[in-house]
């Protein structure tokens, strides 16, 4: 764990965590799940961080799971039994899923190159994922035996349907950047040249505006998936309620009825 599997950087109020095993194209070890983890918690916890971004270091943004992990690694010794893929599941990408669907702030995955396995689920569970036009996304779990993870079944449906999702994951096959936002599977696709740009020029925007508002937004569309439509209005007029209270709202009508800038607080 000592070693910065992940590096840490910050822009204003922009923190960028950047995937840092370039020889190995950024794939997913024990250690390098739980530092990520770790600086999302911590981002989540720091008042002076309104936006984060996702990227990786190097010609790719993440190969998926690093099949040598000794966590994973299926080359048997004589009498030592298959390793249980569930527990790196249960220890390390559940809860490092679920701690991009709930943080307090946007999330943007800014991907360089390949996006493959695990990798490409965790970019697809950011709030806004810009691509540059040499990346691919690869469903690449139906080349090993495995079913997509990271929140990749529940993921992929709902962002372009069931029969995009089928063909996605049944053949595996490396989908361009240009074809991923053409389905609407990702925001954005860029020149390689601008994804740094473009991606902090985002994730600085989103830094000006309510982040807490947007946070909620994320929760409600995760919610209504699972409401009645009735539940969905009742789950509305909760969250206006609470956000009504709030700092945010009374700025932004403000600064609405005055014709000025607003200044957001929220978090």
């Amino acid at each position: 764990m000592n070693e910065a599997l992940i590096e840490i950087s910050q822009d204003g109020a922009v923190r960028t965590l950047t995937l840092n095993r370039p020889a190995a194209l950024n794939a997913f070890t024990s250690s390098m799940l739980a530092q990520l983890r770790a600086g999302l918690d911590a981002a989540a916890l720091d008042a002076g961080v309104r936006c984060v971004v996702i990227t990786g270091a190097g010609r790719g943004f993440c190969a998926g799971q690093d099949l040598s992990d000794p966590l994973v690694n299926p080359n048997l010794q004589p009498g030592e039994a298959p390793k249980d893929i569930g527990h790196l599941l249960d220890a390390y990408y559940i809860p490092l899923a679920l701690r991009v669907r709930s943080m307090p702030i946007p999330v943007i995955a800014a991907v360089n190159g390949v996006a493959a396995g695990a990798g490409a689920n965790l970019a697809l569970g950011c709030d806004l994922v810009i691509a540059g036009a040499s990346a691919n996304f690869i469903q690449a779990f139906s080349k090993i035996g495995l079913i997509p993870d990271c929140g990749g079944t529940w993921l992929l449906p709902r962002l372009v349907g069931r029969a995009r999702a089928m063909q996605l994951a049944l053949l595996g096959e490396k989908l361009p950047a240009a074809e991923a936002q053409a389905m609407g599977l990702i925001y954005r696709c860029v020149p390689d040249e601008d994804l740094a740009v473009t991606a902090q020029a985002l994730a600085q925007r989103l830094s000006q505006m309510p982040v807490r508002a947007m946070a909620e937004t994320r929760g409600a569309f995760d919610a209504a998936g699972r409401l009645e439509f009735e539940d969905a209005l009742k789950l509305e007029a909760a969250l206006q309620s609470r956000l009504g209270f709030a700092d945010d709202y009374q700025e932004g009508a403000a600064a609405f009825l005055q014709k000025r800038a607003p200044k957001f607080s929220d978090r």
